[in-house]
């Protein structure tokens, strides 16, 4: 006998289900009979062995049984290599994989209901060539919408004649850090930070998006666009400091080493399986996202969301709400409380199941995207959900997808594996048996193998450096979290630092304290200091009768930026009083950015602005006045301005 023979009880449809998935794993390498078949041929081997646990019979002759037979059976499989060792040298380990076994063996019906709970009707090694395809493509419309978003407010935004200037910001950068600033300014805006510039970065990021979403070139296309937003973020100052933006900046950065080493867009079949370190570190990313989400509004010790009313403030004083978030701010203070412990019980339970067996896994997709469609129905968060669900796609194996579809390893064969029918029973071939949890469009036309070539993956030598260092620095974030501080050792903190102006690792947590009342700023006008006209912004709520609409993908960033500054004090806004500069020069580029110009002819000689404060109305205010919002004044909140007198 060449090859090793694992002989397993044919009966037993719990032994079958993980015979497939070791059978896929060692491929060749080991053959596998029930014993039903072959018993005669091996008189050492009882009935009784052979009913009791897994027997391999190796080349030699030597047979060994149980948790013993399972590691040796595994040992030329990569990634189960130190299963074996550990099992011969490590005290205990040995006899704590023999009781499990023993214990799983004597309650195999039991154990093949907990499979079917945790894992479902696939057990076999997990392909994710599809769930990769498919994150890719949507990573490709999460940048092709942040690019195309930006480019048309960035020249308002940090353009030459914009509120914060590109090339002022890098010039005092220079002058304050002097060569230091190269590292923590990274842009390729130090070339050049034209409009021009600006304009190319804008638009070339946008069609390198599209050569994403059709899988041209992947590796080198999302390290431009990674290049590219980076650059961009750093130049556009306060306008993209959301967390979005710097999640998109983590999420494109892993996406580089998930992402298959080809040049011409092809099937995923022909593409060799994502590096699983990667597609965990994405999985971890996600879960940093939501856990931070739920635990930074306890660590706050904000007493709306302990009290969990933080809901009857939520809907109206997010910075950009829908209609759908005025009605239901209208719902009565029970539902927000209920809403508010189920959202703890997602943002801090769901996670976990992140690293669960695959149907809890789907279990938890599951819940995760349904956070997300309500968050877009009551708010507008930009691309921040679009790009939170390509995340949670990487929970889904391809094997669901092809469930979703109806094929191979979907409902029918999932029936007739529950029904104990073998797959060689059902006339396939003893190969295709081997390769059933195997997607068959995994199998390319023609040959009926892809090549090589076709296959390559990420050597690991690339691999296993960056995700290691990855790996290392998220640790500092999470940590920090619960202590308030960064904790860790030295140099882990330093190289923490470091890296941060790129952004490969980030914190995250929203809305850790809950804004209870809404200030918000309305910008005035006026020639001669006594009549005054109120420049209407295009998102942000102003006039008390028109509806909160929906923006979203899109970002209104100085939209956004004044939720913020309505927040705080405009002496501690430097870029306000550069916008209300642009105003009374009549900027152009600044004026797109309103809705509203009420001094179309010439300019005001005074710009204020007044501090409002803003509530949603109730239904039978909206149904007699069509208002949505009441707003009262409140006081100034910038005195008036004017070029002459500053």
């Amino acid at each position: 006998m060449t090859k090793p023979l694992l002989v397993f009880d044919g009966d037993c449809g719990f032994c079958r289900r993980w015979i497939a998935h070791w059978q896929a794993l060692t491929g060749d390498r080991v053959r596998y009979a029930p014993f039903q078949e072959v018993a005669g041929q091996f008189p050492q081997i009882s009935l009784e062995q052979s009913q009791q646990s897994v027997q391999l019979v190796e080349s030699d002759g030597t047979v060994s049984s149980g948790a013993k037979a399972v590691v040796r059976t595994l040992t030329d499989v990569p990634g189960k290599r130190w299963l074996r060792w550990a099992y011969e040298h490590v005290p205990g380990i040995a006899m704590g994989m023999e009781w499990s076994y023993r214990l799983i063996a004597r309650h195999r019906g039991a154990g093949a209901t907990v499979t079917r709970w945790l894992w479902g009707d696939h057990v076999g090694p997990e392909s994710y060539r599809l769930t990769r395809w498919v994150f890719l493509r949507l990573l490709g419309l999460v940048y092709l919408i942040a690019f195309l978003s930006l480019g048309t407010q960035i020249h308002g935004l940090v353009g030459r004649d914009g509120i914060s200037p590109a090339g002022a910001f890098l010039q005092a950068a220079r002058g304050h850090l002097g060569a230091a600033a190269y590292w923590f300014a990274p842009t390729l805006c130090w070339l050049s930070s034209s409009d021009a510039t600006l304009t190319l970065l804008c638009v070339g990021g946008a069609v390198l998006a599209i050569f994403l979403i059709v899988g041209f070139a992947p590796v080198p296309v999302l390290t431009l666009l990674w290049a590219a937003y980076l650059s961009l973020t750093v130049i556009g100052q306060e306008f993209l400091a959301f967390q979005w933006d710097i999640l998109l900046l983590e999420t494109g950065f892993l996406a580089i080493f998930l992402a298959p080493l080809r040049i011409r867009p092809r099937w995923p079949a022909h593409d060799a399986q994502p590096p699983a370190p990667v597609l965990w570190l994405l999985r971890w990313l996600l879960f940093r996202l939501i856990f931070s989400s739920g635990a930074v509004k306890l660590v706050s010790g904000d007493p709306t969301w302990r009290s969990l009313t933080a809901l009857t403030y939520h809907y109206e004083t997010q910075p950009l709400p829908t209609w759908i978030g005025w009605y239901a701010h209208q719902m009565p203070v029970w539902f927000h409380e209920a809403s508010c412990a189920v959202m703890f019980a997602v943002e801090l339970g769901a996670p976990f199941l992140i690293f669960a067996p695959r149907r809890l896994r789907a279990w938890g997709c599951g819940i995760l995207l349904a956070l997300q469609g309500l968050i877009v129905l009551t708010g507008n968060y930009t691309f921040f959900n679009l790009l939170t669900v390509a995340l949670c796609l990487l929970l889904l194996d391809d094997a669901m997808w092809l469930t979703l579809r109806g094929g191979p390893s979907g409902p029918a064969a999932a029936q007739a594996e529950r029904a104990g029918c073998p797959e060689r029973e059902r006339g396939t071939s003893e190969a295709e048996h081997r390769s059933d949890d195997r997607p068959r469009w995994g199998r390319s036309s023609g040959a009926g193998r892809t090549t090589p070539e076709a296959r390559k993956p990420w050597p690991r030598w690339v691999i296993a450096p960056v995700a290691a260092a990855i790996l290392l620095l998220s640790i500092v974030p999470v940590l920090a979290l619960f202590r308030g501080r960064l904790p860790g050792p030295r140099p882990l903190i330093e190289a923490y630092r470091a890296a941060a102006p790129f952004h490969l690792v980030n914190s995250y947590g929203l809305f850790a304290v809950m804004t209870t009342s809404r200030p918000e700023i309305i910008v005035e006008g006026s020639h001669d200091g006594v009549a005054w006209q109120a420049y209407e912004f295009r998102f942000k709520p102003g006039e008390p009768t028109r509806p909160p609409g929906f923006v979203a993908p899109h970002q209104p960033r100085l939209d956004w930026q004044m939720w913020f500054a309505a927040l705080g004090r405009y002496e501690a806004n430097p870029w306000f009083i550069r916008f209300c500069e642009r105003l009374l020069r009549d900027t152009p580029e600044v004026l797109a950015l309103l809705a509203k110009n009420p001094f179309p002819e010439a300019p005001p000689r005074y710009v204020r602005a007044v501090l409002y404060d803003y509530r949603f109305t109730d239904l039978a205010t909206k149904r007699e006045e069509g208002a949505w919002w009441r707003r009262a004044r409140l006081r100034l909140y910038c005195p008036a301005l004017s070029l002459k007198h500053p």
